[in-house]
């Protein structure tokens, strides 16, 4: 059975994993959690809940099944919008090739992802398939906390990116970046669907 989630601010469910443990690209070389991921709110709040991490812990075996693929298309069919992973990131190729089927299968729904899969060659190839679809957008997140919308892999190798986000610690007007409006909307997207726009390269966050 696949447990679905709905962000209070998000217009459309997610499917996410735990935080940090299925986030490889959090890390850096030496093992230390990059500058972005330091004091992630998906460890916060509602996300320490036992209910909350069980639901977490139960997708990850949960993907595993030969017809996940199946189910989640019948699940996504009245889905406009949907996101992956408000908490959590793809773990191992094997899912993302899913998803990837997932997202071909479902052309009417608008999928976003955010990630930091990108630092690993084999898992920038899927990417890269997914971002090339008309209807989904894969956001390479930067480690950074300044607004720096370029992205590297673990060795400091600068990657090219299609679409970008980054984070904030406070608005700063920039040619080429999209603020998100949440934090001024009472925590909600409201009418805003840039992270899932073609038309808009980096969007950027305020720190939480």
């Amino acid at each position: 059975m696949i447990k679905f989630s709905k962000a209070g601010k998000m217009p459309c469910r997610s499917w996410s994993l735990q935080a940090l443990e299925t986030c490889k690209g959090a890390f850096d070389l030496n093992g230390e959690v990059v500058k972005a991921c330091q004091g992630c709110y998906a460890l916060k709040g509602n996300y320490r809940f036992s209910n909350v991490k069980k639901s977490r812990a139960h997708n990850l075996q949960d993907c595993k099944r030969e017809d996940w693929v199946e189910d989640m298309v019948i699940e996504l069919d009245n889905d406009r919008y949907f996101r992956w992973f408000d908490s959590g990131d793809i773990p191992d190729i094997r899912l993302a090739k899913k998803i990837l089927e997932v997202m071909k299968r479902t052309p009417y729904c608008n999928h976003w992802l955010p990630t930091r899969t990108y630092k690993f060659e084999a898992f920038r190839k899927i990417l890269e398939e997914m971002n090339a679809l008309p209807n989904v957008v894969v956001r390479y997140s930067s480690d950074s906390t300044d607004g720096e919308k370029k992205v590297y892999d673990r060795r400091g190798k600068e990657i090219k990116a299609k679409y970008t986000s980054s984070i904030l610690k406070e608005y700063i007007e920039s040619k080429g970046n999209h603020l998100c409006p949440s934090s001024k909307q009472e925590g909600k997207c409201l009418r805003c669907r840039a992270c899932w726009s073609k038309d808009i390269e980096n969007v950027n966050y305020l720190l939480h």
